[in-house]
């Protein structure tokens, strides 16, 4: 399909759902509209009867009970969601859905209250960036053919992170934390009606000597959000953020002899991260007829990214050719110099939401239509410093400049999709269609190239409630996930296309419900047929910037997740005890067409049959907890990860670099401990993560990172 033609489909799908909608409806069903105001991906739990397929939702409750001091911890709570540190505090996530690689978080969608979190998802969908736990109230996990309601990204899920929403009566609340590890964090949140709209402040300042030494981490996190009734038919939502980190933090991980010498050094303490982020969105809400709603929603972020570094993983110890003054690991701190890898991302565009609700083929109706337009700027520069503590501002431009790239990816993309109810049975279609155009500039050289990319993503979903207490569902869909700008165009020529788009076809059933009252049960079986996954090169022991095609793949397993709450129940009055558990389990996740390794030296060993990279096959998160009244409230949770293997070859041994090896299968224990006073205002809590202080490697992509130490925290909050 051309691009004129895709636009064209594009504003028929948004032109049939026009026509389509009758002028009102009943007043119930206007009751049961959405806000106004805000892109729902899933809504709270009581919603998730209404998926047609796998869903989550980790609610305040859950959160509360946790008390994460990273999102990691939190997502953890979600079946299929694997959750890999980094740093120690979750400033660069790494999530894996359903045993897709969890590597910079780039084959998930991140959304911030529906609108889009990443600042490229077109153009390079990596994170290095993220907000601190507390800015949301709730989060949502959506997988399955729900998820092309949003985009581009539909391969593994969608995760949306939703803020409390903004007051009308003065209040908010303060929390000091601390602990051991260098850990101190001051989180505020104030709101109140001003100028006639409420309003939502928050503040979080958090710091930490994190996992591993000479790691030095440091951020600070502004949100605020203003709503405000226009008429009973318009609402408008403002919001706006800043971030900035200034860390002290190396690239590299650790060789087997540095990490059997000290598993938490960081011999790079010249190393540095400095971040800037500002983002800013406003929706408007239009209720035009008590069935029929449209919300429109503008978007821009800006974020820049430097990081300075002498080593980017255990092969560079601590450079290599290009810096011949260095000498050696001895000359750290006098005459090795370092590269900076300095980026800028502009991101902004719009989107338009068409919903309907009513009465067609003799079904009741939901109908959601939407179009955007996305814009996406790259400002890319690597410049190798002569000194270790070279900066950006010291360094000429001339000598030093290894890259200056720009890199643009632009899209027009839209959707259309339906919930039709007959009874007990409802059927869900859909189709999103993306057109995307990329453009890329070699400064240094002057060679520019341009690609386009079309491709209609269709999927179908379907519940049927056996009962009140039981459904069953099921759907598939196409995965699709746009190639980055770098993948897609040469940077030589301008012209040869490197790497594909990641396509796959993703097939779910499961069942929902509550055996009981109280108790919360949902299961679900799912197969991904890969055409052609795009993995990280580090996986075959390269650098983690690299990806590659390990072309036909297939995932396959089962998760599960349990919740029940004995006052629920019954069982008790004023007390409580409950329990939660979620597990996965990917029983596939393998090369299936014929591929040779990416490894030095075994390019002609076939890998076919072997186990993808970081692909660990179960994962269980669980917890059992203790709630007296409203005063008292404390839980052990118990967090396991089975092994995995970190290259194509599965190569079982570790290599002497430390980026090869299995990873051994892990088990860490957390305990949580929330006191409330009388009148509710004041609260405490004390938390130990990694209980018994286990030793875990979770990464060997650049070297071997560890996971983090056993940490104390301990917080005091007071609600006004």
């Amino acid at each position: 399909m051309s691009v004129p033609s895709l636009r064209s489909a594009l504003c028929l799908a948004g032109a049939l759902t026009l026509v389509g909608a009758p002028a009102a409806l009943s007043a119930e069903a206007a009751e049961e509209a959405p806000p106004l105001d805000t892109v729902i991906v899933i809504g709270d739990r009581r919603e998730l009867p209404n998926i047609p397929g796998a869903g989550a939702t980790i609610e305040a409750e859950d959160l509360r009970r946790l008390r994460p001091l990273t999102v990691n911890e939190a997502l953890r709570q979600a079946p299929g969601v694997f959750a890999r540190e980094e740093e120690g505090m979750g400033m660069r996530p790494n999530i894996g859905i359903r045993g897709l690689s969890p590597t910079r978080s780039t084959k998930v969608l991140l959304l911030e209250d529906g609108l889009p979190l990443s600042f490229a998802p077109y153009g390079d969908n990596a994170s290095y960036y993220h907000p601190p736990i507390r800015r949301f109230e709730r989060i949502e996990v959506l997988k399955g053919a729900s998820q092309i309601r949003f985009g581009p990204q539909t391969i593994g899920g969608v995760i949306n992170y939703v803020t409390p929403e903004a007051r009308t009566e003065p209040g908010g609340r303060l929390t000091f934390a601390a602990g051991d590890n260098g850990y101190m964090e001051t989180d505020a949140s104030v709101g109140g009606e001003v100028l006639g709209f409420a309003t939502l402040a928050h503040v979080n300042t958090t710091r930490s000597d994190s996992a591993r030494d000479n790691q030095r981490l440091r951020f600070e996190d502004i949100f605020f959000k203003a709503e405000r009734d226009l008429s009973d038919a318009h609402r408008l939502s403002l919001r706006l953020s800043t971030f900035s980190e200034d860390s002290q933090i190396t690239y590299s991980g650790l060789t087997e002899a540095e990490f059997a010498a000290n598993p938490r050094a960081n011999p790079f303490a010249n190393d540095s991260f400095t971040s800037d982020r500002v983002g800013a969105s406003a929706t408007h809400g239009w209720r035009v007829s008590e069935s029929l709603q449209l919300k429109t929603s503008i978007h821009y972020a800006w974020f820049d990214r430097d990081w300075w570094r002498q080593s980017s993983s255990s092969s560079q110890r601590p450079n290599d050719a290009s810096d011949p003054a260095c000498g050696g690991m001895a000359n750290l701190d006098t005459t090795c110099g370092n590269e900076g890898r300095l980026r800028e991302y502009i991101t902004w565009g719009a989107e338009s939401r068409l919903t309907w609700k009513g009465p067609a083929l003799g079904a009741d109706v939901s109908a959601e239509a939407g179009l955007r337009w996305a814009n996406e700027r790259q400002a890319r520069l690597q410049v190798n410093g002569d000194t270790p503590r070279a900066r950006r501002a010291g360094v000429g431009r001339n000598a030093g400049l290894i890259e200056d790239n720009l890199r643009y990816a632009k899209a027009i993309a839209g959707f259309a999709t339906a919930r039709l109810a007959w009874g007990p049975l409802s059927v869900s279609p859909g189709v999103r269609i993306e057109s995307i155009e990329y453009d890329r500039l070699n400064k240094l050289t002057g060679v520019r190239g341009s690609a386009s990319l079309n491709e209609v993503i269709p999927g179908l979903g379907a519940a049927y409630e056996v009962n009140d207490r039981w459904t069953l569902f099921g759907g598939v869909h196409r995965g699709f996930a746009p190639p980055r700008v770098e993948d897609i165009i040469n940077n030589s020529n301008g012209g040869a296309v490197d790497l594909d788009a990641e396509i796959s076809t993703a097939w779910e059933a499961g069942l929902r419900g509550q055996p009981f009252y109280g108790v919360r049960l949902d299961v679900a079986a799912f197969r991904m047929d890969f055409e052609n996954q795009i993995v990280p090169a580090s996986v075959a022991g390269g650098l983690g910037a690299t990806l590659t095609s390990a072309g036909e793949t297939r995932h396959s397993g089962i998760e599960a997740s349990l919740q029940a709450s004995a006052r629920e129940l019954g069982l008790l009055n004023s007390d409580d005890l409950f329990v939660r558990a979620a597990l996965t389990v990917v029983s596939d996740a393998k090369f299936v067409g014929r591929r040779f390794s990416n490894v030095s030296g075994f390019t002609n060993v076939v890998v076919t049959g072997n186990r993808l990279p970081y692909a660990p096959r179960t994962l269980f998160s669980g917890a059992v907890g203790y709630a007296r009244g409203d005063w008292f409230e404390g839980q052990i949770e118990v967090v396991h990860t089975g092994g995995m293997f970190t290259d194509d070859l599965n190569t079982l041994a570790p290599t002497a670099n430390g980026q090869r090896g299995r990873i051994r299968p892990a088990t860490i224990w957390n305990a949580t401990l929330n006191l409330t006073a009388p009148d509710g205002r004041l609260g405490g809590y004390l938390a130990v993560k990694n209980l018994f202080d286990e030793l875990t490697i979770v990464d060997r992509s650049r070297g071997i990172l560890p996971g983090p130490q056993r940490t104390f925290q301990a917080g005091l909050s007071y609600a006004f």
